[in-house]
């Protein structure tokens, strides 16, 4: 009972049905017996000479987690899953047609969310057709690797060994700090706690390695682009809050799309320079539930900055700091990360 109730946890969505709980516990048992360990991955002549490089990248990373960032010290990101797919999961989201509120699916340990996790696209599909046919916005996306807070030892995914090599020992850092610290219900706390850990844990990382920096240029175009979507999503929310008729409210709609669109060549092609790295997302279907993942990951990570330097840029004191702040109250909280620094978006931080 414990396994089945903890796999539910696994893609942090509501067990609203006994084939959806069945699902997602078939899934979490197949990956764990799918599962190797690294070591032996690496020593098996059949390993592609690609895949071993990667791993021996993740091996070197997933050390350098708890010897000098203090995180957990566990048989996480020790193991590796050879995926029959590209992705390991797919999450829905949706939002009502004239709102850009999630659809949220809550779970009494992981807290409230604002997708459903799906280990089969065609499931994945069914869900979002469902959505769609109550005239909801819904929205679907790819997911390469994700958290069981601690629940199972997580393992490398085939679907991360693409990569690159930040990107990789990045998001062990980022799934690691899930689970030193989670607070149930606040995503963005949680993800704007996570985000500061792998980008300051990146940073020591490279230089442990003689590298340097990572590329500001490129952050720096992540953020700009996220700023263009909140925008975007606060001038729906202003849209969707007049008190004209839906019918005006569904053109005002189409055409705030369409204009984002315009706006979005615009600055491909002048500040970004030609980098054409949102393309593939720009060019699907664009609604309410395609915005909803943006802003989660950066609100309060200048706060969680200046904690650290407070911290005496200590792990273990930085730490103590966020466990002492996840145990306020919401309201706290909030005013608490504001004090520490202003946002680093206008979004709003509930989940």
């Amino acid at each position: 009972m414990r396994l089945a109730f903890a796999v539910c946890l696994v893609l942090i969505a509501g067990c609203r049905s006994i084939g959806y709980y069945a699902h997602v516990t078939h899934g979490q048992v197949a990956l764990l017996r799918a599962r190797r360990p690294i070591d032996t991955v690496l020593t098996d002549p059949a390993t592609p000479e690609r895949t071993r490089q990667r791993l021996e990248q993740a091996r070197e990373a997933r050390r350098f987690a708890s010897r000098a960032l203090d995180l957990p010290d566990n048989r996480s990101y020790t193991y590796y899953v050879a995926l029959d797919r590209s992705w390991v999961a797919w999450n829905v989201f949706a939002t009502p047609e004239l709102s850009v509120s999630p659809i949220t699916h809550c779970f009494p340990i992981a807290g409230c969310v604002a997708y459903r996790g799906y280990f089969r696209k065609d499931l994945a599909d069914r869900e979002a057709a469902r959505e769609a046919i109550l005239g909801r916005d819904v929205s679907i996306g790819e997911v390469p690797a994700y958290s069981t807070l601690g629940w199972f030892a997580d393992p490398i995914l085939s679907s991360m060994l693409r990569w690159d090599d930040d990107d990789l020992a990045g998001t062990i850092f980022h799934e690691l700090a899930h689970q030193k610290i989670y607070v149930k219900d606040d995503t963005s706390f949680n993800e704007s706690f996570a985000s500061f850990v792998e980008r300051e844990g990146l940073r020591e990382w490279r230089q442990s390695r003689h590298q340097p920096p990572p590329d500001e240029r490129s952050d720096a175009l992540e953020r700009s682009f996220t700023q263009q979507v909140l925008a975007l999503r606060e001038q729906l929310t202003a849209i969707y809050a007049t008190s004209q008729p839906d019918d005006a409210k569904r053109v005002a709609k189409a055409e705030a799309f369409e204009d984002f669109r315009g706006r979005y060549l615009a600055w491909r092609d002048s500040d970004a320079a030609g980098d054409h790295r949102y393309d593939r997302w720009m060019a699907r279907p664009l609604n309410n539930a395609t915005l909803l993942p943006f802003g989660l990951y950066d609100t309060w990570v200048p706060s969680f900055a200046a904690i650290f330097d407070e911290s005496g840029r200590s792990w273990p004191a930085f730490f103590a700091r966020v466990k002492t702040l996840s145990r306020l109250s919401p309201a706290e909280r909030t005013r608490e990360l504001t004090r520490l620094g202003p946002p680093a978006t206008s979004a709003n931080t509930t989940p």
